[in-house]
């Protein structure tokens, strides 16, 4: 069980934690092959929504998952690999794409403030067991977007280990008890067992949907890939807040997702199991 740090005060509440998936801001497939005009697009769209105070998480994709799996940096040390050249080499990538979203969210207008979790989370076999979230409401508190990220971070018993931005979701939206939370990935949601026709996908979902999960075969994803997803969901519905998870690929989508609007997606309630 991870403890938070002690917030002082409510602060301003977030609307919306929306957490931007390394599927869809990289070719997952390639080697920090980034989608300049995919970034560019949602990071508009977002400015458009920053009246409302709002926390921005993303992913690693091409940028973090090849070395993280490369290294081992997902499950218990392994003698064969050198963990901690793996943890810089992986921390100095993520940065790289880190650096490019802050970069495209200012050329949309907005005004990010870089939240790095390494300096602010402790973890003891891959789970946090200390997290401070006071830098995203001291940013909040300020008129910013604070920006946060899947990284490697310290761990009491692995040396390091990664804290994907899908953990850092829950933990937010636990504590700071957001409108919703946005999940914006390459895909319209959670798409259900294939069928004659078009794909389809869940348009709501429960625990009763888990069942239906399958490994995703497209790239390569260290930290849970859809399901990992679907189950966050389903940890921040039970804490009361709406979940969606949405394409990032449909111009406008996360406008009005950001609006207020439930939009195509797949959505897990508040509440609801």
């Amino acid at each position: 069980m991870s403890r938070h740090a002690p917030l002082n005060g409510p602060g301003i509440r977030p609307w919306a934690v929306v957490k931007l998936g390394g599927s869809v801001l990289t070719r997952k497939r390639g080697i920090e092959a980034l989608r300049p005009k995919i970034l560019a697009r949602l990071a508009a769209e977002i400015a458009r929504a920053s009246g409302r105070p709002l926390i921005v998480l993303h992913g690693a994709g091409s940028f973090g998952h090849p070395g993280a799996r490369r290294f081992g940096l997902a499950g218990p040390p392994d003698p064969r690999t050198d963990r901690l050249r793996g943890a810089a080499i992986v921390g100095t990538e993520v940065r790289r794409l880190h650096l490019a979203v802050l970069r495209a969210l200012v050329a949309a207008g907005a005004n990010p403030v870089s939240v790095p979790m390494a300096t602010h989370t402790l973890q003891r076999e891959g789970r946090p067991v200390e997290m401070d979230l006071k830098p995203f409401t001291t940013a909040l508190d300020r008129g910013a977007i604070p920006v946060g990220f899947g990284d490697v971070v310290p761990d009491e018993a692995w040396g390091f280990s990664i804290l994907s931005a899908d953990t850092l979701a829950v933990a937010l939206a636990t504590e700071l008890r957001p409108e919703r939370v946005l999940f914006v990935s390459d895909v319209p949601g959670l798409i259900a067992p294939a069928r004659s026709g078009p794909p389809r996908i869940y348009p709501e979902l429960s625990d009763a949907t888990l069942l239906h999960l399958r490994p995703g075969a497209s790239g390569i994803d260290v930290t849970g890939g859809i399901a990992g997803k679907i189950t966050a969901m389903q940890a921040i519905a039970r804490a009361g807040i709406d979940a969606g998870l949405i394409s990032g690929l449909s111009d406008g989508r996360l406008a009005r997702a950001l609006a207020g609007e439930r939009v195509y997606g797949s959505w897990w309630s508040a509440g609801s199991r």
